[in-house]
């Protein structure tokens, strides 16, 4: 049934192909999208108002850099942490944990859509083979939608339509919904061009690879 659903949005590929397959699926949809002081936010963000305003929806970027200093040492928000180069393990990770993230986004977006008399909020966590990060699994999805049910006088939802998808299975679906891909920012770096090294553009590649879909992206290496 089509609700009136805010999607968490960070106008990387996950998420820009969750607001495709919401509004496909008839919902009426809103963007949310934070800064929290990211290191790449200045590429992200801009990715994101392009997409939305592109597809016409309405769009909002909350301004969360003051929380930067409570995420700990992580190589998002902490300038003196390098980004790391090399596939997801744990060693990578626990430099691009930023603690808590999804709950906070979650919890923002639950407070619009509770204002606004809106339905759900989604967000694009994903799993596979490896899902390297905690608030990205099917139970900390469950969690948050039983939260969701009980935090409002209304009960609202939290929907992870992709928690049990592969990227690759998201690469699939953003092609069979025409999502701009080569639009959507997904390296953690923080430079113009993805830096093609870092955990999250090695996710992207073997992505785009398994699906057998042409990758749009261009990448420093």
């Amino acid at each position: 049934m089509p609700q009136r659903t805010i999607v968490v949005f960070s106008g990387g590929l996950d998420s820009t192909t969750l607001l495709y397959h919401q509004r496909a699926a008839g919902d009426e949809v809103r963007a949310l999208s934070v800064d929290y002081g990211h290191r790449h936010r200045a590429a992200e963000l801009a990715a994101a108002r392009a997409i939305a305003a592109d597809l016409g929806v309405e769009h909002r970027v909350l301004d969360l850099r003051s929380l930067a200093g409570f995420f700990g040492a992580n190589s998002l928000t902490d300038a003196t942490v390098e980004v790391p180069d090399g596939a997801y393990s744990p060693a990578t990770m626990a430099l691009t944990v930023v603690p808590n993230r999804n709950m906070v986004l979650l919890a923002v977006a639950l407070a619009w859509a509770s204002a606004e008399g809106g339905d759900a909020v989604a967000f694009g966590a994903h799993g596979g083979a490896y899902t390297p990060y905690p608030d990205c699994r099917p139970e900390f999805a469950a969690a948050m939608h039983a939260a969701a049910m009980a935090c409002d006088a209304r009960p609202l939802a939290v929907l992870a339509p992709f928690v049990a998808w592969s990227k690759a299975d998201i690469v699939r679906r953003a092609v069979a919904l025409g999502v701009p891909l080569g639009t959507t920012w997904s390296c953690y770096a923080g430079g113009d061009i993805h830096c093609g090294r870092c955990g999250t553009c090695l996710d992207r590649r073997a992505a785009f690879a398994e699906a057998g879909v042409p990758d749009p992206t261009g990448y420093v290496t």
